[in-house]
């Protein structure tokens, strides 16, 4: 990794940072998570699931329960084998609560990601100390769109400049981050 967990600027991270940390997880444990179709954390859920990640919803109260096909677990500890990632849609004081449940799986996660204003320093700080990296006040269904050239179809600035023609999802259906060796199309288009 090409940024000191150590110098870690929270306030500004790198496209390659963001890039990796989406790249490396396959499992995300979404704290949070809710029915509601017009939450937040229901659509971070539902576009995570189209891009190929392996999501897990917690929520104590809805658990039990499906949300966009798969169950609700009601606490870390209750998801049925480890995850990459912890994707916490709750305040900045309960992300600590949160990062400590984290803390004590068996196998720690390898990223914690704090949704858009959620920023907990202290329990950053403790992630990072047992080598996890962590994202604070991000949200990785925007940074995904940043990085794919989604965000731009929307009218917003990803900050990236490129004349890289984007990459079909393996689906079809969605842009990838473009992270996978690309194959030469039938009009000549090298990778």
């Amino acid at each position: 990794m090409a940024e000191d967990r150590n110098l870690m600027n929270h306030d500004s991270y790198s496209p390659d940072y963001i890039r990796s940390v989406l790249q490396d997880v396959k499992t995300v444990a979404l704290v949070g998570a809710s029915a509601n179709t017009v939450r937040p954390s229901y659509f971070v859920m539902k576009y995570l699931l189209e891009k190929g990640y392996e999501v897990y919803p917690v929520n104590p109260g809805l658990a039990g329960q499906e949300l966009l096909g798969r169950t609700v677990h009601g606490s870390l500890a209750e998801i049925p084998g480890p995850v990459d990632m912890v994707d916490i849609f709750r305040n900045s004081e309960a992300a600590a609560e949160i990062v400590d449940e984290a803390l004590a799986l068996p196998v720690k996660p390898k990223v914690i990601w704090m949704q858009l204003q959620v920023r907990n320093d202290e329990a950053a700080a403790k992630a990072e100390a047992a080598g996890i990296r962590v994202v604070m006040n991000r949200c990785p269904k925007m940074e995904y769109g940043k990085l794919s050239g989604e965000w731009g179809w929307v009218g917003g600035n990803a900050g990236v400049i490129s004349s890289r023609r984007q990459q079909l999802h393996e689906s079809g259906r969605m842009q990838s981050l473009g992270l996978g060796p690309r194959t030469p199309t039938s009009d000549g288009d090298k990778p």
